[in-house]
């Protein structure tokens, strides 16, 4: 079974047209980012890396319209935020986005299967039943649906947590740091679940990370530093993106 999220069409699922976000004013003022520009592909995984205070975690954060830049705009699924009120913002994301977080952000009480149809809950639509029981078949958890997160593992509630962030099939699923909170074993099943997700769905997805084994996993991997895009690579293994790091946080 091979569904199509919403939006995967031939051009960008999100574009940035220059943006800049400044924290502050006159001296005390931090450019998080400076003027930069960039299209994320349908289906593919995008990850992006870069030293502490680089821009990754503010560039997600407004490519996901969790935030607004100072200057610039962003378009997901060829809509254009800047234009959107608050409610319409709200609703680009229910309608377009996925999250996948480090510390999962599930709630807890409800149990798995609650928990990963609640974005449809929100938006008051019912399951497509044959897409979730095979998304629930595939990441894992036919046999946990009843559970609460406090009796999941780490590693079962990230894979609720990717279940959640697809069951809407958005346009394009942010992942913040989705294994910086599992052991190295548990990470690298949740790895291949995320390859598989793009692989079987369609899905486009970025990923911030800091583990150039995550970022081994990805289609492209842009590399940040001072605001901007100082690096892109077309897929990389983990002795070329050590490298990379190592030479955009000397540069």
């Amino acid at each position: 079974m091979k569904s199509e999220p919403a939006g995967n069409g031939a051009g960008p699922v999100v574009t940035a047209h220059e943006i800049s976000r400044r924290y502050g004013e006159g001296d005390t003022a931090v450019d998080a980012l400076a003027g930069l520009s960039l299209d994320i592909e349908p289906g593919k995984l995008t990850a992006v890396m870069g030293p502490s205070g680089s821009g990754k975690s503010t560039l997600m954060h407004i490519l996901a319209a969790l935030d607004s830049p100072t200057s610039g705009y962003v378009t997901i699924a060829g809509t254009r935020l800047g234009q959107l009120s608050d409610k319409d913002v709200t609703k680009i994301r229910r309608q377009h986005i996925g999250f996948i977080f480090q510390f999962f952000n599930l709630l807890p009480m409800l149990t798995a299967e609650e928990n990963i149809v609640l974005p449809l809950s929100l938006a008051g639509e019912k399951p497509d039943n044959a897409f979730l029981g095979d998304l629930i078949k595939r990441v894992g958890l036919a046999d946990r649906l009843t559970h609460r997160p406090s009796e999941l593992s780490g590693g079962q509630q990230q894979r609720v947590a990717i279940a959640r962030a697809l069951v809407s099939r958005p346009t394009v699923v942010f992942a913040d740091e989705p294994t910086g909170n599992l052991d190295s074993k548990t990470g690298g099943e949740i790895l291949e679940l995320l390859q598989e997700s793009v692989e079987n769905y369609g899905q486009s997805m970025v990923m911030v990370t800091h583990e150039a084994r995550a970022a081994a996993a990805a289609a492209r991997i842009l590399f940040l530093a001072d605001g901007r895009i100082v690096k892109d690579l077309g897929g990389a293994g983990e002795e070329e993106i050590l490298n990379t790091i190592h030479e955009v946080t000397l540069a």
